[in-house]
């Protein structure tokens, strides 16, 4: 099992400053997950997501990781697809640049956002926008392979053109896609995808949607110049020595990440300003209570909170379900960025070994 982290510039009620800041704290994250051996560091693309995400220009944080790393691979989980976005072009230009300036290192991610505010920020037509990601899909490996590269579809008509550079891998990047339900998991699978989850449900829910991938993905004629078989859950993470300690902050961090999403993909609204979100830590008699569910049978397979002892238990579920790769969100709007590296740290010396 590969350990990556992932990043969603979450902020806790923003200013300029705490926001400025957020930044060069992620920085230093992905820097000492280089040096500890984490796998990728995977940021997101999203806009206007105020609070539970920050992170609009991820091909730049990418690339001033990328300089000051050496050997943790670059995920981009996700860029969006649909033209309103970005043209494909541009999405093939800068992921060949990243990979050629950081010596080969960039898994690409892609997507479509299910969020509205992202959708009308950029003026999308929402019946079309799966048919215009599954068309740019197709076309940038093949940008990536052609000499001279034209196309003719229906959201778009390129005429004969040399895309300029071309990445160092060959055929290119590991290609990956976000996916939720388990029906995206196995039209992930079809297009030979690796595919990128929330880490949500129970055992048997992710049981499957890792067995009906994995069905898929053996049969797939893939979209790009190869096959990724990759299954990656993103489980929210805090582990620290101390256990109650990473439970009090990894629980309240976890609330915060998971009902600011629900805000933005659930609730059908456009939301601005601060969000109505719960931020204070857990009473103690609830906190007691969620310690003491950890692992317990039918729980959740959605966070790895508590002490390296609860964490490597939890970490064994996901192996025996055949998640492929970890990718750990320590980066919580409400957790100090103290305990983010801390967490690093006591991750990497006291759990990965386990599993290596």
């Amino acid at each position: 099992m590969k350990f990556s982290i992932f990043f969603e510039m979450q902020i806790s009620e923003p200013t300029r400053a705490s926001e400025a800041q957020t930044f060069r704290d992620c920085v230093d994250q992905a820097v000492l997950a280089d040096e500890l051996g984490y796998h990728c560091a995977w940021e997101v693309e999203h806009h206007g997501l105020y609070e539970y995400s920050h992170s609009s220009a991820p091909e730049i944080f990418l690339a001033f990781v990328a300089a000051k790393t050496k050997r943790i691979r670059l995920g981009h989980g996700i860029t969006l697809l649909p033209h309103r976005y970005n043209h494909p072009i541009r999405i093939a230009e800068r992921i060949a640049t990243l990979d050629i300036l950081s010596g080969g290192r960039v898994n690409w991610g892609s997507g479509k956002s299910s969020s509205l505010v992202e959708q009308h920020a950029f003026e999308n037509d929402l019946k079309t926008l799966h048919e215009q990601w599954l068309e740019a899909l197709e076309m940038i490996p093949r940008m990536w392979s052609a000499d001279i590269f034209s196309h003719d579809g229906k959201f778009f008509h390129v005429p004969p053109t040399q895309i300029i550079p071309k990445p160092v891998q060959q055929p290119h990047p590991p290609m990956f896609a976000a996916c939720t339900k388990p029906e995206s998991a196995i039209a992930c699978g079809k297009l030979g995808l690796g595919a990128l989850n929330f880490a949500i449900g129970s055992d048997e829910y992710l049981t499957q949607k890792v067995t009906e991938y994995k069905k898929a993905v053996a049969t797939a004629t893939p979209i790009g110049r190869q096959k990724t078989d990759h299954f990656a859950c993103t489980p929210a993470t805090l582990v620290l020595d101390d256990d109650r300690e990473a439970c009090r902050y990894g629980l309240r961090g976890a609330r915060f990440f998971a009902e600011s999403m629900a805000r933005y993909y659930l609730s059908g609204t456009r939301p601005t300003g601060k969000l109505d979100v719960p931020r204070g830590f857990f009473p103690d008699g609830d906190l007691a209570d969620a310690m003491a569910a950890r692992n317990a049978p039918g729980s959740q397979a959605a966070a790895i909170v508590g002490d390296p002892i609860s964490a490597r238990e939890t970490v064994s579920r996901f192996a025996d379900i055949g998640v492929d790769e970890l990718i750990l969100v320590m980066q919580m709007g409400t957790v100090p960025h103290e305990l983010i590296m801390k967490s690093l740290r006591t991750f990497a010396e006291q759990v990965i070994p386990h599993f290596a």
